[in-house]
């Protein structure tokens, strides 16, 4: 049923992605599927490019790359096929063009609690979930 699973991973909180990374492995190992490890770098503002080193966006790429490998390395022996990106942008819109590119049958993602801030900005789980072409789970804590 589900095939090709996306799960995004905000490497800044770690521990919030552990009941998504544990729902994916279950769902992947139950249906042979594969699963797609994604992290989306916020793009550097304009009005900080001077006071960053230039290659600042090439180091946060290559620290981003080398977190979801382990991440991926971990996984692998429990599921087969895990592979990763990094991409730049808005959050929930790079997540929504992978999904795509990739023929997604489903998005596993953690989400906070909803708050006040959440319910009138909307949160990158809701946009997702709005959004997204194909099913998505979203697993709290």
């Amino acid at each position: 049923m589900y095939q090709r699973i996306l799960l995004p991973v905000d490497l800044a909180d770690p521990d919030l992605a552990k009941p998504a990374l544990e729902t994916a492995v279950m769902l992947a190992k139950a249906m042979k599927g594969t699963i797609r490890l994604i992290n989306v770098l916020p793009m550097t503002p304009p009005m900080l490019v001077e006071y960053v080193p230039e290659d600042f966006d090439l180091q946060q790429r290559k620290s981003a790359e080398d977190a979801l490998s382990i991440i991926a390395g971990e996984m692998a022996p429990q599921v087969g096929k895990v592979t990763s990106v990094v991409r730049q942008g808005g959050t929930y819109q790079e997540i929504l063009e992978e999904a795509k590119e990739i023929d997604a049958d489903l998005i596993v993602m953690s989400s906070h609690r909803t708050g006040v801030r959440t319910y009138f900005l909307g949160s990158v789980a809701g946009h997702v979930v709005r959004y997204a072409g194909c099913s998505v789970m979203v697993v709290r804590r």
